[in-house]
This record gives C-alpha cells, sequence and structure tokens, in this order.
C-alpha cells in the first residue's frame, strides 16, 4: 500500500475520532460613558433617566454624566443623581464630551455645534418639522443618530410613543375638566355627571393609544364617549379592551357634524405614519358647536385635525374661536413631567443595558433590531428614506452601509 494512500485513509479516521468542543465566545461586554444635558426647548420639562435607573447604570459598570439642574424641572435635584452615581457637570459642554448623548427634545442648532465626530445621539427626531439645514450639520458631525420614537419593542410596538400617547389620553381628558368648570369660565358642567344629570357628551376623533386610554377615563368619570375613526380594525379593538359597548362611527362628515353639534368636549387624537395629521373637522363644524365646548385637539404636533386649531404653549394654552375654548399644546406630557420622565426612562435603561451587553453602539445596531429601526443617521450618512426624499438628501441603506463596515 502506497504511503500517500496510508495518509489519506489515516485522514479520514481521523474525522471520525471525538472532536474538541467549540464553545462559543462570550462578547465582550463594554463601558458607555453617557451625557443627559439640560433640555433648552421651550416649556420641556421631561428628563430621560430618572436616579433610580441611573444608580442600575452605574451599578453596571456604566459612566452617567449630567447637567446641572437638568432634572429640577421634573422634581428631581441634582442631589438625586449625585446620590445614584451620576457625576454633575456645570455646563453643556463638559455633558457633550460623552460618548453618547440622550436627549428628550432633538438638538438645537447651538447643541450641535457641541456635538463631537462620531458620537451617537439618542433623542427624538420629530420628522415632519426638522429643517434641511439641521441635518445637513449632523451628517458633517459624522454621527450616529437615533430617533428614539422609532424604536420598537419585540411585539413591534413603538414604546416611547405608547407611553406618551398613554399619558396624552389620561390627561386630555383631565385638561377638558378643568375648562369644563367655572373656575376657567367654562360652561360650569362637571365631567361626566351624577344620577339624574345628563351625562358630558365626548366625542373622541381616532382609535389609537391616545384614542384608547381618552376613552377609559371619560367613561371612568361617567361621560358618555362617541368614537369616529375609518379604522374599522383598530375601533373594534378599542371596543373589546374596553369591555363595554360605546358609539363607533366611520369618520363620515354628516355623522361627524351631528356629534360635534352636542358634544361638551372633542378630543383630536388622529396620527399620520408619516407627514401632517389629516383634517376632518372643519371650520364650519367647529361654527356649529355649542358656546362654551372644548377642544383638546392632542394631534397638534403633526400640525391638528381640527382646521381651527393653532399651536398654543403651556404658558398660554388656550384661545377661543366661534365660542369654542381650543387647547393646542403640542407637548402634554411636559404638563406630568416627572410621570412622563419614569415612563421614559423606563424604555431607555433596557436599550442603553443591551448596548453594555452586546459590546457597544455598532453591535446592538447589528443584532438587536429595535434599535436599528431607530437610526436615520449612521456615522453622518442619512438612512431614513422619508427623510432623504422630503429634503432632496443623498441616502444609503443601513443595512448594506453596515456590512460594508
Amino acid at each position: 500500500m502506497s504511503k500517500d494512500l496510508l495518509q489519506s485513509l489515516a485522514k479520514s479516521a481521523a474525522g471520525y475520532l471525538p472532536q474538541e468542543e467549540m464553545l462559543e465566545v462570550k462578547r465582550k461586554k463594554c463601558h458607555l460613558f453617557i451625557g443627559i444635558p439640560k433640555e433648552t426647548s421651550l416649556q420641556e420639562k421631561r428628563i430621560p433617566l430618572v436616579p433610580n435607573d441611573v444608580c442600575t447604570l452605574v451599578n453596571n459598570g456604566h459612566q452617567v454624566v449630567i447637567e446641572s439642574k437638568a432634572g429640577e424641572k421634573a422634581n428631581f435635584t441634582d442631589n438625586d443623581f449625585s446620590e445614584a452615581g451620576a457625576q454633575i457637570a456645570m455646563s453643556a459642554q463638559e455633558v457633550y464630551k460623552a460618548d453618547i448623548i440622550l436627549k428628550v427634545e432633538p438638538l438645537s442648532h447651538a447643541e450641535i455645534d457641541y456635538m463631537q465626530h462620531g458620537q451617537t445621539l439618542i433623542s427624538a427626531i420629530q420628522l415632519p418639522v426638522q429643517p434641511k439645514n439641521f441635518l445637513e450639520k449632523m451628517m458633517a458631525k459624522k454621527v450616529t443618530a437615533i430617533a428614539y420614537d422609532y424604536i420598537k419593542d419585540r411585539e413591534g410596538i413603538f414604546p416611547v410613543i405608547r407611553a406618551m400617547s398613554e399619558i396624552a389620553g389620561n390627561t386630555s381628558i383631565l385638561i377638558a375638566a378643568e375648562y369644563l368648570s367655572n373656575v376657567n369660565k367654562g360652561q360650569g358642567l362637571m365631567m361626566g355627571g351624577i344620577t339624574g344629570v345628563k351625562p358630558t357628551e365626548v366625542v373622541i376623533i381616532g382609535a389609537g393609544t391616545v384614542a384608547e386610554f381618552a376613552t377609559r377615563a371619560a367613561l371612568g368619570l361617567g361621560a358618555s364617549v362617541k368614537l369616529f375613526s375609518n379604522n374599522i380594525f383598530k375601533l373594534r379593538r378599542l371596543q373589546n379592551d374596553i369591555g363595554q359597548r360605546v358609539y363607533t362611527s366611520n369618520i363620515q362628515p354628516q355623522e361627524l357634524k351631528s356629534a360635534l353639534r352636542t358634544a361638551d368636549v372633542v378630543i383630536g387624537a388622529l396620527r399620520s405614519e408619516v407627514g401632517r395629521a389629516p383634517i376632518v373637522v372643519t371650520e364650519e363644524m367647529v361654527e356649529k358647536m355649542k358656546e362654551g365646548s372644548i377642544i383638546v385637539d392632542v394631534s397638534i404636533d403633526q400640525g391638528g385635525c381640527i382646521e381651527t386649531s393653532e399651536v398654543t404653549t403651556h404658558s398660554n394654552p388656550t384661545f377661543t374661536k366661534h365660542g369654542v375654548i381650543h387647547y393646542c399644546v403640542p407637548n402634554i406630557a411636559s404638563r406630568v413631567a416627572r410621570t412622563a420622565s419614569y415612563a421614559l426612562s423606563n424604555v431607555f435603561t433596557p436599550v442603553i443595558m443591551d448596548m453594555g451587553e452586546q459590546g457597544g453602539v455598532e453591535n446592538t445596531m447589528r443584532n438587536i433590531y429595535s434599535v436599528r429601526n431607530g437610526i436615520y443617521l449612521y456615522k453622518g450618512i442619512l438612512t431614513n428614506k422619508y427623510l432623504a426624499d422630503t429634503f432632496k438628501l443623498p441616502y444609503k441603506d443601513l443595512d448594506l452601509l453596515m456590512a460594508a463596515y
């Protein structure tokens, strides 16, 4: 038998021998450096991490620096954060030395100047209102930007939008109750009603999370509720989730006009997937409403779904048109900033923990789709097609980009 044949047989036999077990090499964790600057947007009072969650992150080896008085408007003191293990910075410039910048509102132009090349930003994006030069300045900084309002959970739900919508839905009814009272020069009605007195009539336009929680709050107070939406599936689901029959209808102009004539409160809760919210209540319909009735247009952050709506502020929240009181503050959640901050922190803390477990932002983007769904800038390259089409900017597919790097 030839020498070559013997060697060949030996190699074949070796293939059937027990082999060493190949264990997966555990991914190396990394320690993140997170910066939380003070919010500069008008009347923004929320903060993205609360002290309890800062403590959790610090105990897991992460470093958190927060600008002095960043949590003051949500009633969190510098001492609360310091006791939790955060470093307190006296200026925004110090905070912007961190690797990851965590904010509630989008960056202002001045804040973009503080950003370092190659940093990661996690904040709201508010697609419909971003100017082109905002994006161009961000692209020039070569930053990776994640819009938290587009992060999805395992069930495909946007957790931040849902949490803020729950708050907005509940709060919209409480706001309406305030302005129905004599104290605020309303009709002098109690939201809901009592035995022997006709209940307050509430019309809710939409069938999403805001509409669901507004409906729950209104029914809980004893009001009569009418729901309008063109999404029959959402109307059916909402009615099933609430567990009782309420008036539901398509947004049919004549039906809606009839309901608005007798309504004491109207909640605008329509949301568009992209761009502006659709206007379904015309000025003519508002003119026919009762004197002293209330409109709370929660959709105002997307332009509003009621033709007479105009943006207002927390310091001057209402105006009256055609005898109807309009409340059109875009950021309703900031009325309850402490509750909203806890809700935001509940979302951000697991995301940051995942980033540490995955070994950094890059690996998290590759391995966790929920985070990848929120990315609109990757190393300064625009990866959001809607923004690219809107502002006529160059766009590249994120999956192809990550494969190339």
